[in-house]
């Protein structure tokens, strides 16, 4: 089982990736971004937020960032990957659309 981060990293030290995933989902687009070095409540309460902007649902899953801290990604179902960009620069984050 993945660690999980004991505390959150400030935004501007962050810079997640967006991408659309379709593997393993029979089909289906699912928006990812990450890697996010949040807490466990702040992760779950940007991904309520996003549900709601985004009108679909969600999920949470543990990862790693590139330097092996535990983080999570964050994935919403359908192709929303600009509308969470632009919530990320928002926020403060150093984000980035990534692949095609």
């Amino acid at each position: 089982m993945l660690r999980e981060p004991a505390a959150s990293l400030p935004a501007w030290e962050q810079s997640p990736r967006v991408r659309l995933e379709r593997a393993g989902r029979g089909g289906k687009i699912v928006t990812v971004a990450g890697p996010l070095v949040l807490s466990r409540q702040e992760a779950e309460a940007l991904l309520s937020s996003w549900k709601k902007l985004c009108g679909s649902g969600g999920s949470l899953k543990a990862g790693k960032t590139r330097e092996a801290l535990p983080a999570f990604e964050l994935e919403v179902q359908g192709d929303h990957a600009d509308r969470l960009v632009d919530e990320l620069l928002k926020a403060g984050y150093k984000a980035k659309r990534s692949g095609g």
